[in-house]
């Protein structure tokens, strides 16, 4: 469950615990966004890189810029399956509706439908 805000100064934490929960075998993440106030470009490069990490890919550094990003198109990589998004606040899907990433992770308001969508 994320809370407040996803930018430039929350996205490592982010990660590190997305790396957490791999590294001890989880294979799925239900990403809850419904108390996530605000989300930047920093957390679309987190939730693209938590359905990498989720395929076993070591996401591009963040330093690299977009371009790292555009590199690893996420509708070739299985991983999206790996992760679902739960109920972003309106102001959080018109991001991810601009940046293009609904079109690769699916997003659910019911809690229990997207658990059995796994």
């Amino acid at each position: 469950r994320l809370e407040g805000e996803l930018d430039s100064a929350t996205y490592l934490d982010v990660l590190a615990s997305a790396r957490d929960l791999v590294a001890q075998g989880v294979g799925h993440i239900l990403l809850d966004l419904e108390r996530l106030d605000y989300m930047g470009s920093s957390g679309l490069f987190a939730i693209h890189s938590i359905a990498m990490l989720l395929g076993g890919k070591e996401p591009p550094d963040p330093e690299s810029g977009w371009g790292a990003i555009h590199q690893a198109d996420p509708k070739e990589d299985e991983a999206v399956d790996r992760l679902k998004l739960l109920s972003p606040q309106p102001q959080v899907t018109r991001v991810l509706e601009r940046s293009g990433l609904t079109r690769y992770f699916k997003t659910y308001t019911d809690r229990a439908e997207a658990l059995a969508a796994f």
